[in-house]
């Protein structure tokens, strides 16, 4: 029996219409096979492509001013500004140095660090002014859908209701992930795939951020999913999203996970799915899967 794709999408895609966005993931893979001299080895109509986009942004409150709030750190829980504080830690360690937080808060509050809520602000601000294509915004409202995904079962479960039903059981199906994406695909896989007799021959996270340590946390124990044979990442070293390779440093599973760090990806903040499937070599290596 022929291998099956699934792609799993990322946040941000409410209001968009599933086929055409589907098509557009088609549409750059198409043209990542083409540099190397390749053509779709099956049908678009065969590629599963089950869309969560508008259901996350209805369970998710998406007011205008949301992002401020984040960002505000008001009416916030305990636990989702630990979290939030946490992510914003990491990128500001990452990415951005205290020189530079200190031209936007002043030396003060870079000395009291990120337990103070200006500081975190700074941070994001900071996102906005040195980092090519960067937003704070985005990450903050990032942060909080993976925080709501990871922490609401109702959210959860609807998200992953798609996601069930397009991985059959005893079926090679290959599963490329993008960005929130990548964090549904591993939990399922982890948590579903040995009982569901799942069969993933190659399991791709493009822009993942689950090396993110308040995310990996969240997920522990972490470990590679029983029913993947292999698990290919790519990243582009400039997506603030992604931010670290799933190696032996900040994802330490057995077996090790193969990492592609040369990607340039040509979107405005190196994170879209198109600058990713469009890769000369992470086309090949769906297609390569698909084809064994």
């Amino acid at each position: 029996m022929k291998r099956k794709l699934i792609f799993i999408h990322g946040r941000s895609q409410q209001f968009k219409d599933s086929i055409q966005l589907k098509a557009e993931w088609i549409s750059a893979w198409k043209k990542g096979l083409k540099l190397n001299g390749l053509e779709l080895p099956m049908e678009e109509t065969d590629i599963a492509f089950p869309y969560y986009g508008q259901t996350l942004h209805d369970l998710v409150e998406r007011s205008p001013e949301v992002a401020e709030i984040i960002i505000r750190g008001a009416e916030e829980d305990a636990a989702k500004k630990a979290f939030v504080r946490s992510v914003i830690e990491e990128i500001k360690k990452a990415k951005i140095t205290d020189e530079q937080l200190e031209t936007i808060v002043g030396s003060d509050v870079v000395e009291r660090g990120p337990l103070n809520w200006p500081w975190v602000r700074g941070v994001l601000q900071a996102v906005d002014k040195y980092i090519p294509g960067g937003s704070g915004s985005s990450i903050a409202l990032a942060t909080n859908d993976v925080y709501q995904y990871l922490n609401s079962s109702g959210i959860r479960d609807s998200i992953e209701s798609g996601v069930l039903k397009a991985i059959s059981p005893g079926i090679e199906t290959v599963v490329v992930s993008h960005s929130l994406g990548t964090v549904v695909a591993y939990n399922l896989l982890r948590r579903e795939g040995e009982s569901r007799e799942w069969k993933v021959p190659l399991f791709v996270t493009l822009g993942s951020p689950l090396a993110v340590t308040a995310i990996k946390k969240a997920l522990r124990p972490i470990g590679h999913p029983s029913c993947v044979s292999k698990w290919y990442n790519a990243m582009d070293p400039r997506d603030i999203v992604s931010l670290r390779p799933l190696d032996e440093d900040h994802f330490d599973i057995s077996p090790s996970i193969e990492n592609h760090l040369e990607v340039n990806n040509h979107t405005d903040n190196r994170h879209g799915i198109a600058g990713y499937l469009d890769d000369k070599q992470v086309a090949k290596r769906i297609y390569d899967a698909l084809v064994a």
